[in-house]
């Protein structure tokens, strides 16, 4: 798993273009916050079996820590396929983490978004200044 996350005083997400013809279900197309965290993840063909239980763990663990520096309980998760040279997960694994990760951070008292998957997206984002605004995870 890799990730990249930011601290952003506004995103804002627009589906742009299908890439997978799978059905996911219903998604939020577009949408905008305020004061959130926005992780773009790419789970690897590697995280599923006997290494997804640790992968899960410290990607949750890393997404309060950074969350929580400035109080921020918005998050933004969004699937993120190409952010190193690794092969992807497959799309069904990928999407079940996400939504349990969505899951996970809502029992926690955290709103969560999750961009279309199986999308490219426009963005509009706004990042934090502070040196913990910019987070870069790998497990």
């Amino acid at each position: 798993m890799r990730m990249l996350s930011w601290l952003v005083d506004r995103f804002r997400w627009e589906a742009a273009a299908q890439t997978l013809e799978a059905d996911f279900g219903p998604q939020e197309m577009e949408g905008e916050v305020e004061q959130a965290l926005v992780a773009f993840i790419q789970l690897e063909g590697r995280d599923e079996g006997e290494r997804r239980a640790s992968v899960f763990r410290q990607t949750l663990k890393s997404i309060k820590w950074q969350a929580n520096k400035l109080g921020f309980r918005t998050i933004v998760l969004h699937s993120f396929a190409h952010l190193g040279s690794r092969d992807s997960a497959p799309a069904a694994f990928a999407w079940d983490f996400l939504v349990e990760l969505a899951g996970r951070l809502r029992k926690t008292g955290y709103e969560v978004h999750i961009t279309p998957f199986g999308y490219t997206c426009v963005w509009t984002m706004t990042v934090r200044g502070e040196p913990i605004g910019r987070v870069w995870k790998e497990v």
